[in-house]
């Protein structure tokens, strides 16, 4: 009998790598040989649902998978097939089950009972893990199954149903706790990682004290002797421990002088300690013994770090920001940094250590502050620097000259000698020093450059035309081609493109970024939020498909918290809980997979019959909103760009360009502005931008939901999918009043390194509400039957709305062409045309269901009666005449006969889209910068491709639209 069982494990084991492997037929043929000869082995059977179920035959490998489950495995390889075929359609909780069954099978079995642990940590259900622990324990009494059972108590404290009731919260960490403490009393305790679950406990318990004490007691000590010093000193800062705190930061900074975090916590205890009065012997309590600590650090340091310089920075800024009397202040802060950029000018990371600090000089100030370091650069328009270090003193200067408004006030005149200069300088700088670099290195004369591409946006700005943006991508591709790997560059790029509605060209900077993995998450949106309704179906789906591939596939992160469980990092386990949910829930993952599904539906060609079937895989339950509003993640990283750009509208400080001395000398110019931080506006413009996106997928997501309710009662016909209909519709109108009521403003377009504005402004403009409103009203009441007139004025309107649809179409393509500058203004259009486009294409997938529905043969009516309240009342009452199927039909084509018509025509009307040529004077003006004919040629190149592309895109979109209506009428 074992002879027979090896046997057919031999032949099964090929069959598993060949479903592994994508060989789906070949699996299920080979199984199927295996079961002739022995039916009943429960592993082949499972297989064969694993191949059923690749292979899209989801019913047949459900129905073995049942069989399965009535016989109650308890063999492991047929276990972990089952498991992988839940897994795969979503069912976790019937790996539970299974598990269960099996254990009940073969009680004592610790490899099934580690198995069903794992199957309730994949569904949280954290009460279950620690019962199936404990059972763990009893069987074999190891420490790791122990910990799982008090981690499993902490879990239902942290994220459990009770997690927020405080009461029974504080009671699970309180039972967690003494779990420990039992073992630590018994010496059972062997590793640092239970250690650190410990400390944990206590700190979700906001036993800090107990903490602290631990962690300087025998059991710590001894187990986790490299406990991170930042563990202590969050401790001593919770607990005021100032003087405690103060000592440690001495200490370590004696052993570390250029640990900057460290001289932040020394100085905070330094100020906590003067405002306290706490004067404790063998501390510095006052700013004097601070200051002589850190100069003593600085005269003692063989070589010059930057730590204690920005030491001696950072105690200036808090004494400033806690208005300490300008007699204690050791002098300007502007001092201080022009002293700062002495020493360490020649450093790249100079101007973002002085930004720092600069956010803390009056705004009035700070323009003085920027020429003084033009002025210890010696540079001026006849010189170029002489080294690389004196180049980088150079770049630094202008960084932060920009950060305080120096170009703010520049005329459009100065704004193009300053980019000419700065071109020039980036050529200086590559041919003298950037020569045989490595491909990854950045030139150093970079920042030359991305200062002039932020110059000539500027400058654009002013005037309002494309020529200085043109100029700018010239620049830049000339940068990228030297400097291949330069990512600033190249999101620079990116953002120019999309300002531009280039969508093509935009998406080629993007893939040169090469984004992967969670940057898809984090970095998506630079790009993925713009191919909607970008003019470029086959691009956006690439691009949909494979940031959804990444969110799908990291399901299995779950599988981290098993590797957690089994090698004792139960420390890491609340961060990979936190990372699995900021995934599951994070906005970018929402809205695109709303967006892809909306695009299918958009893209939808062929017979009604596919489109129906292709409509079906989506699985879309309008009846359901499955998505979590209150619990959406912004994953978004906003700090992937360096900018340089003014915090301070610095016209309300400065004089304008030209004004003779009296006027300069005019003390209204000299306003002090309190000025918002860097990381406060970032963190304003991210909250905001957040928000716009959240009524985005609002809207997005309620028009997906509408659409497919009207599809569900057009193909079913049932009266609960008449409610869902109604109940949309109502939804739909409502959100659109709740929308436009916070009046959203766009993001600001002033400066170039900015988030692009949100697409919700996109579908207020665009006529999505009217449309969808008064297709609503119209389906509802056709599919009732009853109120004839409303039904034909609802028809009326639809049509109405297709024929408005086209004109906006043609009137915005006449309107651009008749622009002075047809690239500045192509961004508007480009819009325009995509939305009117996609709103046309999902009407008309609609209205083919519709036709679908009444072209079969009519059946006669039925006359159907109002109900008697009172027989008296309604002898008299007429009854309710039904609209024929034949006359629903008619209103259904008049308004299919509509979007043909106006398709038919829109070919031309997208043919007189005129592609925006480039002036012969811009070439010139490249020329003269010596770029080059060859940054000119690659440049009109992406902007011809993209234009005549995003044509060809959508007329290949509406032939597909014709065949459709064609196939219908």
């Amino acid at each position: 009998m074992q002879n027979v069982e090896l046997v057919v494990e031999r032949k099964l084991r090929p069959i598993f790598e060949s479903i592994e492997l994508g060989h789906y037929k070949k699996a299920l043929q080979d199984v199927e040989k295996v079961l002739k000869k022995n039916p009943t082995i429960q592993c082949g059977r499972a297989l064969k649902a694993w191949a059923f179920l690749r292979l899209g035959r989801d019913e047949e490998s459900a129905a073995l998978i049942k069989a399965l489950e009535q016989e109650t495995p308890t063999e492991s390889t047929t276990l972990h097939v089952m498991t992988l075929c839940y897994k795969e359609t979503d069912q976790l909780d019937k790996i539970c089950q299974i598990f269960t069954s099996a254990s009940k099978q073969l009680p004592g079995n610790e490899e099934l009972l580690s198995q069903l642990f794992i199957a309730h940590m994949r569904v949280n259900d954290f009460k279950a893990q620690q019962t199936v622990a404990m059972q763990l324990y009893k069987l074999k009494p190891r420490n790791p199954f122990y910990f799982w059972a008090v981690t499993s108590v902490m879990l239902q404290a942290l994220r459990g149903p009770d997690a927020k009731d405080q009461q029974k919260s504080s009671l699970l960490l309180s039972l967690a706790q003494r779990m420990v403490d039992k073992l630590i009393a018994d010496n059972k305790i062997e590793a640092s990682q239970e250690v650190q679950l410990y400390l944990q406990i206590l700190q979700h318990q906001e036993k800090y004290q107990e903490m602290l004490t631990f962690l300087d007691g025998p059991v710590c000590t001894n187990l986790y002797p490299g406990a991170p010093h930042s563990i202590k000193i969050d401790l001593l800062k919770k607990l005021n421990k100032w003087a405690d705190l103060n000592k440690l930061m001495k200490q370590l900074l004696t052993e570390d002088p250029d640990r900057w975090d460290y001289y932040q916590d020394y100085i905070l205890s330094t100020i906590e300690m003067i405002k306290c009065k706490d004067e404790t012997p063998e501390t510095d309590h006052t700013v004097d013994m601070c200051h002589e600590f850190i100069a003593g650090i600085i005269e003692s340091q063989p070589r010059k770090n930057r730590g204690p310089y920005l030491a001696r920075l950072e105690l200036a800024r808090l004494m400033v920001k806690h208005k300490f009397d300008k007699e204690q202040q050791f002098g300007e802060l502007t001092e201080l940094l022009l002293d700062y950029f002495r020493m360490f000018g020649d450093k790249t990371c100079c101007a973002n250590d002085l930004k720092l600090f600069l956010e803390y000089v009056e705004p009035a100030k700070r323009p003085g502050f920027a020429a003084q370091l033009m002025q210890e650069c010696r540079i001026n328009p006849v010189t170029l620097p002489s080294s690389k270090e004196h180049m980088q003193r150079h770049i630094c200067s202008l960084q932060i000259a920009r950060f305080c408004g120096a170009h703010a006030a520049l005329s459009e005149e100065h704004l193009s000698a300053l980019y000419t200069a700065l071109s020039l300088h980036y050529e200086h700088g590559y041919n003298t020093f950037g020569q045989g670099l490595l491909p990854t290195d950045m030139g150093p004369s970079d920042p030359y450059a991305l200062l002039a591409v932020n110059i000539m946006y500027d400058r654009a700005w002013k005037l309002q035309r494309s020529e200085p943006l043109v100029e700018a991508l010239c620049l830049l591709n000339h940068l990228l081609s030297n400097s291949i790997n330069n990512f600033h560059g190249k999101l620079l790029n990116l953002q120019l493109y999309h300002r531009l509605g280039l969508v093509e060209a935009a998406h080629r900077a993007y893939e040169s970024l090469d984004i992967k993995h969670i940057q898809l998450d984090s970095l998506g949106y630079l790009h993925c939020s713009h191919l909607c309704n970008g003019g470029f179906p086959a691009l956006a789906k690439q691009i949909f498909d494979q940031t959804l591939h990444f969110f799908i596939n990291d399901t299995n992160s779950v599988e981290f918290l098993k590797t957690s469980y089994n090698f004792g990092s139960f420390s890491k386990l609340i961060e990979f809980l936190d990372f699995r949910d900021r995934l599951s829930n994070s906005l970018h993952f929402t809205l695109i997979s709303v967006e892809a599904l909306l695009l299918e539906m958009v893209c939808f060609s062929g017979t009604l019959a596919q489109n129906l079937a292709a409509y079906r895989l989506m699985r879309i339950k309008p009846q359901e909103d499955r998505i979590k509003w209150d619990e959406m993640s912004d994953n978004r990283d906003l700090t992937i760009f360096v900018h340089w750009d003014p915090v301070v509208d610095y016209s309300k400080v400065l004089p304008p360009e030209g004004s003779d001395s009296s006027v300069k000398n005019n003390d209204n110019y000299a306003v002090v502005l309190e000025s918002k931080t860097v990381e406060q506006l970032r963190e304003e413009c991210q909250k905001d931008s957040f928000s716009q996106e959240h009524e985005l997928l609002q809207l997005r997501s309620g028009l997906l939901r509408l659409v497919s309710s009207f599809i569900e009662l057009f193909t079913k016909g049932g009266d609960d999918e008449y409610q869902t209909a109604q109940d949309l519709s109502r939804h739909w109108e409502e959100l659109f009043v709740t929308v436009r009521a916070k009046n959203r403003q766009p993001a600001c377009e002033r400066f170039l390194v900015n988030l692009l504005p949100s697409r919700l402004h996109s579908v207020l403009a665009m006529p999505y509400e009217a449309v969808f409103r008064d297709l609503a009203s119209f389906l509802l009441a056709l599919w009732k039957g009853e109120k004839h007139d409303q039904i034909r004025s609802g028809a009326e309107r639809c049509v109405k709305h297709v024929n408005d649809l086209f004109e906006l179409i043609a009137g915005s393509i006449k309107t651009y062409n008749s622009s002075g500058d047809l690239l500045w203004n192509r961004k508007k259009v480009h819009d325009t045309v995509n939305a009117c486009v996609e709103i046309a294409a999902l009407v008309l997938f609609v209205m083919t269901v519709c036709f679908d529905k009444y072209s079969q043969a009519p059946a006669p009516q039925p006359t159907r009666k109002t109900k008697k309240k009172d027989s008296e009342q309604n002898n008299h009452e007429p009854a309710v005449v039904l609209m024929t199927e034949k006359n629903r039909l008619q209103l259904v084509v008049d308004v299919l006969r509509a979007l043909k018509t106006n398709l038919v025509d829109c070919e031309a009307v997208l043919s007189s889209w005129e592609l925006p040529l480039l002036s012969d004077s811009l070439a010139g003006a490249l020329e003269q910068m010596s770029l080059g004919a060859k940054s000119e040629s690659a440049v009109r190149l992406k902007l011809m491709d993209t234009h005549l592309g995003e044509i060809k895109e959508l007329k290949k979109l509406l032939k597909d639209k014709l065949k459709l209506i064609n196939k219908s009428i």
